[in-house]
């Protein structure tokens, strides 16, 4: 973290513990700077962060104060999930889907929305930059390099991989209709009907649809909330079920915002390379991140070419757009030809017009905005989560990402707890989407990528009330 980011943090901690209670009077500019030993500008930015995260107010001509009504957030949850070691014929398509159409009314509190709000991208520049490209685009352009994608887009995203420390050929990448494309064509390349499938538990509900849809069995692998799918566990299911592909996120997982270590990416690869099973490897949210320096992908540490790594520019600059990329290692070829069976091509404006637009620079000042944004609004939704919702709660601090995921007291009903709020004009994302066997009965998957403001904070708090009802019972 930046010196004011690591000063806003320690002084959080001393308010969430109450060393530090509500009308305390902070140290003053000048104190704090003398006994920390950082400029009064730092003191500052780090007051300007406790201010913006609702945790101290700023009282004229005398300080900073610890904010009223300010509680202890949620304590996370500590043990990883524990799902059933056996193979399962999914059928969870249904249910997701009658969750998401709840999404996609503008009436409603969005807290079960799977994208953050657009309100945080540069989309007004993205469409002068998509306006320019399109009056200068070469007819041939529309038709060179059709399958594979925009020769400048490629290589600006191998740039952004070398920036990182990969090496990613620019002809090893696919350019795709957004991230889902990419992962459901790095399934299609090593799996046939019939097939076992490695997942995490919780794990994204798009995984379970596409291994759905394509007659493909399911094995949830124990994971953590913090650090991500268990090895041991991964290891026996290896070698109990032979599966043929392990779908996975090893940055900011969703839904639980998990984060796995380099040492454990690292470990992951090698054991894989072992069985040598593929590993596709969702990394939609990698730059997402709250902390100084982009999490390593698993890719990083692949020498073999397993790692399927896939990714997009939904989530983190052009939402809606639907651009995505697969990076397949030795797999690049055959994702090619289903790219060109199933969809052929992508838009080749888009593509010209995000090429231009990482030519030109911003991109990173905009990132930088965009995770400055959600790492307060995580904040000021955790600790409305610790006002209102009852003993017994648990929810992530993810260090990247948009979404908590929240433990209930065990007797409430995530899918009740669903219908009620959604007949109250709120949605939530309910546990049992996120699991083969509709596990997960008392969770709930929240989004806090939306501007915190008094509609969400109601939301928040008639979302409380609900749970607390149910828990009183």
């Amino acid at each position: 973290m930046k010196r004011y980011e690591a000063l806003a943090s320690e002084i959080s901690a001393s308010i969430q513990t109450g060393v530090l209670r509500s009308g305390d009077r902070l140290p003053s500019v000048r104190q704090a700077s003398a006994s920390r030993g950082v400029s009064p500008s730092t003191v500052f930015q780090a007051y300007y962060l406790l201010e913006a995260q609702g945790l101290v107010r700023a009282r004229e001509r005398s300080g900073y104060y610890v904010a009223p009504g300010v509680r202890q957030f949620p304590p996370e949850p500590d043990m990883a999930s524990r799902p059933p070691d056996e193979a399962v014929a999914l059928n969870v398509s249904e249910l997701v889907f009658e969750v998401l159409q709840s999404t996609m009314a503008h009436d409603v509190v969005p807290l079960g929305s799977a994208f953050p709000s657009p309100l945080l991208y540069p989309l007004v520049r993205l469409g002068k930059v998509m306006a320019a490209c399109v009056q200068k685009l070469d007819p041939w352009g529309t038709v060179d390099d059709l399958t594979p994608g925009h020769a400048g887009l490629r290589r600006q995203i191998a740039l952004r991989y070398l920036a990182d420390g990969l090496h990613v050929h620019t002809d090893e990448i696919v350019i795709t209709n957004g991230a889902l494309e990419a992962l459901n064509l790095c399934l299609e390349s090593v799996t046939r009907p019939g097939d076992t499938v490695l997942v995490e538990s919780p794990t994204f509900y798009a995984a379970l649809q596409a291994l759905e849809r394509l007659g493909l069995n399911a094995i949830e692998v124990p994971t953590h909330p913090r650090e991500g799918i268990e090895l041991a566990a991964l290891e026996h299911a290896l070698a109990r079920h032979q599966p043929k592909a392990c779908w996975l996120m090893t940055n900011f997982q969703n839904p639980l915002g998990s984060l796995m270590p380099d040492s454990k990416k690292k470990a992951l690869v090698e054991l894989l390379t072992r069985y040598q099973v593929p590993l596709i490897e969702d990394d939609v949210y990698g730059e997402l991140y709250f902390g100084d320096k982009r999490p390593m992908p698993a890719k990083a540490f692949d020498t073999e070419g397993l790692v399927m790594h896939c990714s997009s520019f939904s989530k983190c600059l052009a939402p809606g757009w639907r651009i995505g990329w697969a990076a397949p290692g030795r797999f690049a070829r055959r994702v090619a030809r289903q790219k060109l069976i199933t969809s052929l091509a992508t838009s080749a404006p888009a593509q010209a017009a995000l090429a231009a637009y990482l030519e030109k620079g911003g991109y990173d000042k905009h990132l930088r905005r965009l995770r400055h944004a959600l790492q307060v609004q995580q904040a000021q939704f955790a600790q409305a989560l610790g006002q209102h919702f009852p003993p017994g709660t648990r929810a992530t601090r993810p260090a990247g990402g948009y979404f908590l995921w929240v433990e209930l007291p065990d007797q409430v009903n995530a899918l009740e707890i669903h219908r009620q709020a959604l007949s109250l004009g709120i949605s939530v994302a309910p546990g049992p989407i996120f699991s083969a066997k509709q596990d997960f009965a008392n969770c709930l998957r929240l989004n806090y990528g939306h501007v915190w403001d008094e509609r969400t904070e109601r939301a928040v708090a008639t979302l409380g009330q609900l749970v607390r009802a149910q828990a009183n019972r």
